[in-house]
C-alpha cells in the first residue's frame, strides 16, 4: 500500500487548485462530475457519471469512433453469419490486465477469449442482477451462446436476429473483465476495478475526487505509432452544484465543462449560440449532434377520458408552438427542433426528407382544434403537464404559446426521481420526458412505441399493430437500406398517431480550456480521454 500516500498527495495537490507546474513533466486532465460515480464495475455503468469512468478502465471487443461507426477494440475483426444468429471475433493477443494484487504475482496477465466469455455470462448471473444484464437477456442463444474456441477466437450465438447488437457490443456493459478480480473482490469490484482500458484506478474518495493514472502497457496507438494515452492522469471532482463547479471551470481549476444549466448558460453563450466574447482567448465551445430526443409524452389510456386522447388534440398541439424560438430563447440556440419524428439528428438513417414531421403552424392548430370540436379552445378541459424542475421554464414557453390557441394549460413541476415513477406507473397523463440512444441505432429509440414493451421504454402505452409488424421486421432485416426504410415507415406513424409532442433533438455542449486538445466530437455523449493532451 505504500503507492496510496504519494496518490492521496496527488489527489490533496489537485483538490487545492494547485496543478502540476510548467516543470513537472506529467500531463493531467480535470473535469466534474455533478452526480457521483456509484460504481467502477462496468455491468452497472448504466449513468453518465459511472460511464466515462469505466471507458477509461476497460475495453470491449468493439468501440464507435466520432462518427458512430464501430471499429476494432479488443478484437481484431468479426464476421456475422448470413442468418444473423453467429458473431465470430478474432481477438488481439497483446492486450494485458492491470496489474493487481488479485493475480499471482501482481502482475496483469494477458487477456483472452475466455475472459469475454466470463464478463458476458457474468452479465446473466441470477444471483447477482446487474442493470447491464437487458444486452444480452433473451436475446442470446439457450445453450452455448458464448464460447471461447481458442485463446484469440470468440463467439457469440443469438437465438434470433438481432440487427443493433454489433452497436450494442460497444457499450461499456460489455466490458472484459478478468475472474480473477471478481473471485478476489465479489461484490467490491465496484471500488477494485481490473481492466484493459488506457486508464488504472490510482484512488477514489468517493463524493469527493476520482483519480486515474496512465496504463503503461496499454495496447493501442494512434497514427504515428505512439503509445495511448497521451494523458499521465485524470481527476474527476463531484461538485453537486452546477454554478459552482462552473465558477471552478472560469477560475480554470477545471480543464473542461460538459452541458448547459440555466443559472450560468448566458454567461458562456450568446443568444445566437455562440461563445461569448470575452471568453474566446481562454475557452472554446464545441457543439455537435447528441442522441437524445426530448419531447413531451402522452399516455394512452381510454379510461382517463381527457381530451389527449384525440389525435387531432395531440397533432394541434404539435403544430401550436415555435420550436425554433423556444431554443434561441431558452438554450442559447443549443439544439435542434425535432421537424422529422422521434429519432434524432446524428443517426445514420436520419432523413429529415424521408419523414416529414412538425412545423410552427398556429393556423393549423387551430383548425384542427375546431375539427376536433373545440374551436379556439371552447369546452376544452384544461390540461396538466407535470415535468421535472430542470424544465420547468421550457414548458412554461409552450404552454404560453398553446394559450394563443385557447388551449388551457398549467405546468406541475415535481421531482425528477418522482415523475420518472408516475411514468412507469402510467400515473402521469402529459409529462415531460427524454430519451438517450443506449448505442447509436434507430431501434433504441422506436423501442419506445413497441407495444410488447412496458414501461420503460414505453412510457405512452402507444399500440399499434403495423407499427409493431415494421418494428418486428426492422429487428430481423440484414439489409442496411432496407432496414432505414423501416424506420422511416414507423416514424411516419408515429408523426401521424402523434404519442409525443416533439421537442428538439439535443446537441452537445462542451467546453474546454485553451490547450486542451483531442476531445472527442462523437453523438452519443461520450468522454474517452485517450487522445486527448493538456498544455498549461
Amino acid at each position: 500500500m505504500k503507492w496510496y500516500l504519494p496518490a492521496f498527495l496527488l489527489l490533496l495537490n489537485w483538490a487545492c487548485g494547485k496543478p502540476p507546474s510548467a516543470k513537472d513533466p506529467r500531463t493531467a486532465f480535470r473535469y466534474n462530475q455533478h452526480n457521483p460515480v456509484t460504481s467502477l464495475d462496468p455491468a452497472f455503468a448504466r449513468t453518465q457519471n459511472n460511464i466515462w469512468i469505466v471507458e477509461s478502465l476497460f475495453n470491449g471487443l468493439v468501440q464507435l469512433d466520432d462518427s458512430l461507426q464501430v471499429q476494432p477494440a479488443l478484437a481484431r475483426r468479426w464476421t456475422i453469419s448470413p442468418d444473423g444468429l453467429t458473431y465470430r471475433f478474432w481477438l488481439r493477443n497483446d492486450v494485458f490486465f492491470h496489474d493487481d494484487p488479485c493475480f499471482p504475482d501482481g502482475r496483469g496477465r494477458r487477456m483472452t477469449a475466455a475472459d469475454v466469455a466470463f464478463s458476458f455470462q457474468r452479465l446473466l448471473d441470477p444471483d447477482w442482477p446487474k442493470p447491464g444484464s437487458w444486452i444480452f437477456a433473451g436475446r442470446v442463444a439457450p445453450d452455448s451462446a458464448f464460447v471461447a474456441e481458442n485463446d484469440t477466437v470468440f463467439v457469440l450465438r443469438l437465438s434470433e436476429p438481432f440487427q443493433p447488437m454489433l452497436q450494442i457490443l460497444t457499450m461499456q456493459y460489455a466490458s472484459v473483465v478478468p475472474r480473477e478480480a471478481l473471485e478476489a473482490y465479489g461484490r467490491d469490484f465496484r471500488r477494485h476495478p481490473v481492466g484493459t482500458g488506457p486508464f488504472r484506478l490510482k484512488i477514489w474518495a468517493e463524493n469527493q475526487a476520482l483519480v486515474v493514472v496512465k496504463n503503461p502497457r496499454y495496447f493501442e496507438k494512434d497514427a504515428d505509432g505512439a503509445t495511448l494515452p497521451y494523458l499521465d492522469a485524470v481527476k474527476t471532482t463531484f461538485i453537486g452544484d452546477r454554478k459552482t463547479a462552473f465558477l471552478e471551470f472560469k477560475k480554470g481549476k477545471l480543464d473542461y465543462l460538459f452541458g448547459l444549466e440555466s443559472s450560468y448558460v448566458n454567461e458562456l453563450l450568446s443568444p445566437e449560440g455562440a461563445l461569448q466574447p470575452a471568453l474566446v482567448s481562454d475557452f472554446y465551445f464545441i457543439k455537435n449532434p447528441y442522441l437524445n430526443s426530448e419531447y413531451l409524452g402522452v399516455r394512452f389510456d381510454s379510461s382517463l377520458q381527457n381530451p389527449l386522447q384525440n389525435k387531432k388534440i395531440r397533432q394541434a398541439l404539435n403544430f401550436g408552438f415555435d420550436r425554433a424560438l423556444m431554443l434561441r430563447t431558452l438554450r442559447n440556440g443549443v439544439g435542434r427542433p425535432a421537424s422529422s419524428g422521434f429519432t434524432p439528428r446524428g443517426l445514420p438513417s436520419f432523413d429529415e426528407n424521408a419523414v416529414p414531421g412538425y412545423r410552427y403552424d398556429p393556423a393549423l392548430a387551430a383548425r384542427l382544434l375546431a375539427e376536433a370540436g373545440f374551436p379556439e379552445g371552447r369546452g376544452l378541459p384544461p390540461l396538466t403537464l407535470v415535468c421535472s424542475p430542470d424544465y420547468l421554464d421550457l414548458c412554461t414557453f409552450i404552454v404560453r404559446q398553446w394559450e394563443d390557441l385557447g388551449i388551457r394549460a398549467r405546468v406541475e413541476a415535481t421531482e425528477t426521481a418522482t415523475l420518472r415513477e408516475r411514468m412507469r406507473n402510467g400515473q402521469a397523463p402529459f409529462f415531460r420526458g427524454s430519451w438517450i440512444a443506449d448505442y447509436p441505432d434507430a431501434e433504441s429509440f422506436l423501442t419506445c412505441f413497441y407495444s410488447k414493451n412496458a414501461a420503460p421504454p414505453n412510457y405512452t402505452g402507444f399500440k399499434n399493430a403495423e407499427f409493431d409488424r415494421l418494428y418486428e421486421a426492422a429487428l430481423k432485416e440484414t439489409d442496411t437500406e432496407r432496414r432505414f426504410g423501416l424506420y422511416h415507415n414507423m416514424e411516419r406513424i408515429l408523426v401521424e398517431e402523434a404519442p409525443v409532442v416533439f421537442l428538439f433533438y439535443d446537441e452537445t455542449a462542451q467546453f474546454a480550456r485553451q490547450g486542451v486538445t483531442g476531445l472527442p466530437r462523437n453523438a452519443i455523449g461520450l468522454l474517452s480521454l485517450k487522445r486527448v493532451k493538456v498544455q498549461r
